[in-house]
This record gives C-alpha cells, structure tokens and sequence, in this order.
C-alpha cells in the first residue's frame, strides 16, 4: 500500500525540518501534532515525530498526508 511507503529525505529537501517550521508557525507543541494525526486514524509517535522532525527518520506517506491537513499546508511548503 502507498499509505506504508517511506518517503526518504535527502540533502536537499529536509521535509521534517518543514514539518517542524510549519508547526511552530501554527503554535502547535509536538504532543498536539501527533495527537491530531493519531485522532486522524494514522499512528504516529512522539519519538517518531522528534526523529523525523531532526531528519533522522524517514516519513510515512500517510503521515505525510495526514500533517499536510492538519497544518493546512501543501505538498510543496513541506518538500522545498
């Protein structure tokens, strides 16, 4: 399924420091993102959350999808 494919970071798109920016910009504390995405049915952790937003752990694309709602951003913000 797409929904469980990694999405990999690279040295020229850093998605989880995007991730991490565009929370901050909407005064969201990590335990509140991942409590929307986990109430949005996709399973996130606050380790995994940390991990990604430090570009240490690969996304899956239904976190992706789902973070992309939530903060009400699109798919470019979060890949540049």
């Amino acid at each position: 399924m797409i929904e469980d494919t990694f999405i990999k970071n690279d040295n020229k798109v850093q998605i989880g420091s995007n991730i991490k920016r565009l929370r901050l910009g909407k005064g969201l504390k990590p335990s509140e993102l991942v409590t929307k995405v986990n109430l949005h049915g996709v399973s996130l952790t606050i380790f995994s959350l940390s991990k990604i937003e430090a570009n240490t752990q690969h996304i899956k694309a239904s976190q992706l999808k789902t973070i992309k709602e939530i903060l009400g951003c699109s798919y470019d913000e979060l890949l540049k």
